[in-house]
Parts: structure tokens; C-alpha cells; sequence
């Protein structure tokens, strides 16, 4: 029998290396994320392999999964860790090596495999890991799943079990990268500065996007995993200004940002302006509804009002769904509605056939933006900026606020906001238009300005996103307003960026 994890033990102990070592808010909504070292040991890497197994078991899903890991000096040894718990479960393990998350989910439909397990941090700083996990392609668990995983590992639920198998896939990116550049080139001569922070996707990037006819300029693709520049975030104004620059420089026609682990894609237009993801899905949404008539797209609750607002949108017949932020919630919500395709201001997009698979790939997302620019080859990336409506937006605003009370803190907001709106309240000089509080809350003033508060599903810490379409005074009135009810509660730290 598996040892039961300790929540919490100190390194460079016996304990340490002849127990596992698991702390139970590593298991987060959608995925897990950790401290490596702090919060989860390699031991405890291998508690959570043979409690996924056992997971599968319980799901009736056949254990077979594709594993892969991304660019960071521990990760190899947190998927080999992972390898051993899944095989003592009895799991076939298909290894992919290192690759772009989206890799893994492809990995799924071309090996035929039910379950996926991806080492990765994603965007996080170093120092973190995690896991992203599914078992029904093309979506990843839920919070359902989570803890029902969390209380097998800690629990020390764990089944041992015979069958356990092994197997390295050789060469997998490039059958990847075949699936996604067999079609069509670009009419149009486009080029693009294809920046990836020194993490993973800087490995297959530029050829990608070279191979269906695009002139490529790198920023930042040579693998380092000590990030020396930033973190590969295209939320990151850090990277999103040093994609700016190289846009000017070079005189490019576009600059698209990829994360750690290759799943989300950020936009840099032709002047140097640094669209948010959500703007650039309202965009994509307009192209994309010319193409498949009367479209439902679905968007996370931190996205701009413009998916409802929009003339064009609603001249098109588009329908929306805002929903819950985490790419597991919106990939589900996008299969559950059949939509056409997801946005999340983060960057995560889902595009359901024909033009993907129903995941999040953030090189999918890219040629869909070049697709987008090669169908109008009279206007540039800033001209469709242009053509939408302006709105004042903040980028994603992160205050501090510790694990094992964020979602206690952003109940009391919510409930704050109902209370001002029962008693008929002003905030920020307007009456309550709206409250949405399918994750957090989303309240909307009678002039459409809006404000978001939810507590984030992998840090520490609570998201704050404000957007009016009115002015930069209203959008700032709005931050001053909600922030005010967050200063309520003293657990609330120092914001990471602000407005």
C-alpha cells in the first residue's frame, strides 16, 4: 500500500523523501498547481499518478492516457514521477515528451487515447507545476472531478493495480504540427512576430506559422527556463509591450504572444496596440459569424459587454452565453451548447469543428487571427481594431488574497453587491443594471459599465477586471468602486498590476 500524503512536511529530511507529500488546495477547479517542492514532493507527484489511475477506474474510462511535460527544469521529473503513480495504478502510459499542452489534447484524438495528463505550469512563475487533466476528449476535468481526485490522493484511497504499461511516442510535434498546416496558405504575404517568453512554444512557433506561408520574425523562442525576460503570459504587459516594440521595429503586420505551455494566444495589431483577448474574440466572432450563420459563441464573465452590445454581432445573429472563467468550464460549456467557438479574456479559445477540435490551442487561435487578416486584404490588424466599438477596459488585476480564504472573501462581495442592489444603491454614481454571478460576481451598471470579482482557480488570489463603454473616467470609477468593497475584507493583499 501507497503511504497516505502529509499535507505538509520540511525538506531535506527523512520524512521528506520516504513520504509523499500533497497539499490539498493544489487541487483547484480545473487543474492543479503547486509549489513544487513547497507544497508537493516527487513522492507526492507519484500519490497523484496512481490516484488518477484509480480515478479512471472509477469512471469506467479505459487507462490509457497521454502524458507530456513543458519547458521547465523540474518538469521531466514531475512527469516521470506522475509515469510511476499512473503505472502502479495499471494505466498504459503514452509519452509525447516535451510539448505545448494542445499537443497533448491532439494526442488524445490521434492515438486514440480517453485520458490526458500534461505537466504544466502554464504562465506561472517558476517554481510552480501542475497538472491538467481529462478524461472525455476534448474537455479536461471539472470541479466535480477535482475533488473527487483530491479525496482519493489525500485520502489515501489509492488502488494499486496490475497492467501498467509504457511507451514513448517519437517524434509527436511534428505529427502535430502535419494536422495543423495541411490546408490552404495564406493569399496574403503576412508578417508576423511570433513571441513566446523563452517557454515551450517557442520550439514550434515559427515553423508553424513559416509552413503555411507566413514571414516570421522571433521574439524570445530560444527554450530557457529560467524566463530572463518575463513570463511567457500574453495577459503579461511586460510581454505584451516588448511584443509592441518588435511590432514597430519591424514593421510587422501583427504580433502574436503564446503562454508556457501553448494554449492561449495574445494579439499585438500592426500600430503597436495591445489588444485584449477578449477584443480580439469579439473580432473573430464578427469573421467567423460571416462564415457559419447565426453562430452561439460562449465567453467567461471577465470579457467585454461588446459580445451583447455589438451592432455587427447582432446584425449577424449571434448568440451569447457568458459563463464560468477556466478553460475546463467554457470547453465544456462550448460541447454542452454546441457553440461554435469560446473566448476567454485570457486568451483560452475553443473552437469547435470546422475550425478545431473543441479545445484551447493557442496555434489554432493564431491561424484563425491570420485567417482573419488574409479574408480582409484591405485592412490591416488596427483597421479591424478599429471597426469595433470602443470600450475603456482594465487588463486582469490580481490582488493578493491566500488560498484557504479566497472564495470565503468572494462570497461576502457577492453578497455585498446583492445587498446594494436590494436596496436599490449607487455605485460609482449609477443604480444596479445587472448582477451575473455564475463565478463571482459581474455587476453591471445602468450606463453598461461593469466590474468583475472572482476568486482565481490557480493562485492565490482574487480577479478583478472592469470595462465602460462610456469613458476612462467611468472605467476608473468603477475600479475605485469595487476596489472599495474589496478593502471591506483585510485578507485582501496588493494588487499584481493595477489601472
Amino acid at each position: 500500500m501507497f503511504p497516505k500524503p502529509q499535507p505538509q512536511l520540511v525538506p531535506n529530511t527523512y520524512a521528506y523523501e520516504a513520504r509523499p507529500m500533497v497539499k490539498p488546495t493544489g487541487f483547484r477547479e480545473y487543474d492543479a498547481r503547486w509549489l513544487y517542492e513547497r507544497e508537493i514532493n516527487l513522492m507526492g507527484v507519484q500519490a497523484l499518478g496512481l490516484g488518477l489511475a484509480t480515478l479512471l477506474d472509477e469512471l469506467g474510462v479505459r487507462k490509457e492516457i497521454v502524458v507530456g511535460h513543458d519547458f521547465r527544469a523540474y518538469s521531466s521529473a514531475i512527469k516521470s514521477a506522475l509515469i510511476v503513480g499512473l503505472m502502479a495504478g495499471g494505466a498504459k502510459v503514452r509519452d509525447i515528451g516535451l510539448a505545448v499542452t494542445p499537443m497533448a489534447y491532439f494526442a488524445q484524438f490521434a492515438l486514440d487515447c480517453p485520458a490526458v495528463a500534461m505537466v504544466t505550469a502554464s504562465h506561472n512563475d517558476n517554481g510552480w507545476t501542475g497538472v491538467k487533466m481529462g478524461a472525455a476528449k476534448p474537455v479536461t476535468f471539472g470541479p466535480e472531478e477535482m475533488a473527487r481526485l483530491r479525496d482519493i490522493v489525500i485520502g489515501g484511497a489509492s488502488k494499486a493495480q496490475p497492467g501498467g504499461a509504457y511507451e514513448f511516442v517519437e517524434d509527436f510535434p511534428a505529427r502535430y504540427i502535419a494536422d495543423l498546416t495541411t490546408r490552404p496558405h495564406w493569399t496574403r504575404r503576412l508578417k508576423v512576430v511570433a513571441a513566446c517568453g523563452n517557454g515551450t512554444a517557442g520550439a514550434f512557433a515559427p515553423q508553424l506559422l513559416a509552413s503555411l506561408g507566413a514571414e516570421i520574425i522571433p521574439l524570445d523562442c530560444e527554450l530557457d527556463f529560467n524566463f530572463p525576460r518575463y513570463n511567457p503570459n500574453p495577459e503579461d504587459l511586460h510581454m505584451l509591450h516588448a511584443m509592441a516594440a518588435a511590432v514597430k521595429e519591424n514593421r510587422a503586420d501583427v504580433a502574436l504572444g503564446f503562454d508556457g505551455d501553448g494554449d492561449r494566444c495574445g494579439v499585438v495589431d500592426n500600430e503597436g496596440n495591445e489588444i485584449f483577448a477578449d477584443k480580439i474574440g469579439v473580432m473573430l466572432a464578427r469573421d467567423l459569424a460571416k462564415l457559419h450563420p447565426n453562430p452561439t459563441f460562449v465567453v467567461d464573465v471577465k470579457s467585454t459587454g461588446l459580445f451583447a452590445s455589438d451592432p455587427e454581432l447582432l446584425r449577424l445573429g449571434v448568440k451569447v452565453d457568458y459563463w464560468k472563467t477556466g478553460h475546463s468550464h467554457i470547453k465544456r460549456r462550448v460541447r454542452d451548447l454546441k457553440a461554435l467557438a469560446g473566448f476567454e479574456k485570457s486568451g483560452h479559445f475553443f473552437f469547435n469543428a470546422p475550425v478545431g477540435r473543441g479545445y484551447d490551442d493557442g496555434f489554432v487561435t493564431a491561424i484563425a487571427v491570420l485567417d482573419m487578416l488574409d479574408r480582409n486584404p484591405g485592412k490591416s490588424m488596427a483597421d479591424l481594431y478599429r471597426d469595433i466599438p470602443k470600450t475603456w477596459g482594465s487588463p486582469t488585476m490580481s490582488p493578493h488574497c491566500a488560498d484557504e480564504i479566497k472564495y470565503a472573501v468572494a462570497e461576502r462581495v457577492v453578497a455585498r453587491f446583492k445587498a446594494m442592489q436590494a436596496a436599490d444603491s449607487s455605485v460609482a454614481g449609477e443604480k444596479i443594471r445587472d448582477l451575473v454571478t455564475v463565478n463571482g460576481v459581474r455587476v453591471t451598471l445602468a450606463d453598461g459599465t461593469w466590474g468583475l470579482v472572482r476568486a482565481s482557480s490557480n493562485k492565490p488570489e482574487l480577479v478583478v477586471v472592469v470595462e465602460s463603454p462610456v469613458s476612462e473616467a467611468r472605467m476608473r470609477a468603477m475600479f475605485a468602486a469595487v476596489d472599495g468593497v474589496l478593502r471591506e475584507n483585510p485578507e485582501v493583499g496588493a494588487y499584481n498590476q493595477t489601472i
